[in-house]
């Protein structure tokens, strides 16, 4: 008897485990979801600081121990500041560039000036998709701590940004994305 109810109250247990699961998982970002920010505001917060931390590569080794010399100011993000450092810190930011293909190529995208991220263009889709082939190539090399490789291939990402905002990051601002 005691065994019976066991075995009830297990399956129960775990049958609600997976409702529960399911009831809470997350959607993943899609094209089709409707955006929050304008392109230039997503650029700023997920891609320039992103491709910045790659760039210091070409100048900092990511696997020498940090300098104990710095200290914080005392805000919240220079405490923490020091929990995701080394390897971590290029390995994260490519993964970051390497997801954001979606978040990019969204039809409902806006660019600053009012105007449609150019989305349907042949050429802003091959644009995003060169930085996220680059991003996933500097995420290998990364995860294989090879310095060399994740310098020289950010070369490619400054390729990369630079193919696109020739053509869709134009000055006067008014001019931008069209």
């Amino acid at each position: 008897m005691r065994s019976k109810n066991l075995a009830a109250i297990l399956t129960a247990a775990v049958v609600l485990a997976a409702c529960a699961a399911i009831a809470v998982a997350p959607a993943a970002a899609s094209e089709d979801e409707e955006p929050v920010g304008n392109l230039a505001e997503l650029m700023r917060a997920i891609l320039f600081p992103n491709s910045n931390f790659l760039f210091d590569v070409q100048m900092t080794d990511p696997g020498s121990p940090p300098d104990p010399a710095e200290e914080g100011d005392g805000t919240v993000s220079s405490l923490f500041s020091g929990i995701y450092t080394g390897w971590q810190v290029p390995q994260q930011a490519a993964l970051a560039l390497a997801e954001i293909e979606p978040l990019i190529m969204n039809p409902d995208r806006m660019c600053q000036n009012g105007t449609p991220a150019p989305v349907g263009n042949e050429d802003y889709q091959k644009y995003a998709k060169q930085l996220t082939e680059v991003a996933k190539k500097i995420y290998a090399a990364a995860h294989e701590e090879d310095r060399d490789t994740v310098s020289d291939l950010t070369n490619d990402l400054a390729g990369a940004c630079e193919d696109c905002h020739a053509i869709y990051r134009r000055y006067p601002e008014s001019s931008r994305c069209k």
